[in-house]
């Protein structure tokens, strides 16, 4: 009887393996999908107070243009790689607190700290060198022949300089806090 009880055993923990695993399988796809979700400008904006940023970007180039290429919240705001990702999301959490609190859920509370929250964003961005403008856009494949003359010689000089794209374009997706003028 003593034979039997390790393969008792043995069959228990390869049980108990299979099941851990194939629960890891699970979880990780829905911590996928629910990632995923968290990353679409309709979650994003299904807050009271993103609705302003939504107009904004909606009457913007980044969303509405010739090209049929649309950039949604994400894009810019979240990183695309897994630990910068992750960070984002729990620091994330602030939004909601705001959102429940109320901190901007009027127009003239919004403007009141839209300098505060783009400067946040503008740091942050530069704290990155753009790591999201960069995914989409990249010194290396600009064809500074096709730009405008201007445009070329801010590009070159920015290369140039070490300058990142937030030092220059800020206000590229939203309205411009009045403090900047």
């Amino acid at each position: 009887m003593s034979e039997k009880e390790p393969r008792k055993s043995g069959k228990k923990f390869f049980i108990l393996g299979t099941l851990i695993f194939i629960g890891g399988i699970l979880f990780a796809g829905a911590f996928s999908v629910a990632l995923d979700y968290t990353n679409t400008t309709e979650f994003c904006t299904s807050c009271h107070s993103m609705q302003t940023n939504l107009e904004e970007l909606k009457e913007n180039l980044h969303y509405n243009n010739a090209y049929g290429v649309t950039v949604g919240c994400a894009d810019c705001h979240v990183p695309h790689s897994l630990a910068p990702k992750l960070w984002a999301k729990v620091m994330a959490a602030k939004d909601v607190y705001h959102e429940i609190m109320g901190t901007i859920d009027t127009s003239e509370k919004y403007e009141e700290r839209r300098w505060h929250m783009a400067n946040l964003v503008w740091d942050k961005m530069k704290a990155s060198d753009s790591r999201e403008c960069r995914s989409c856009h990249s010194f290396e494949h600009m064809d500074f022949e096709k730009q405008d003359r201007a445009a070329s010689k801010r590009h070159k000089w920015a290369i140039d300089k070490g300058k990142t794209c937030i030092e220059c374009h800020q206000g590229i997706a939203h309205t411009l806090p009045e403090e900047f003028f």
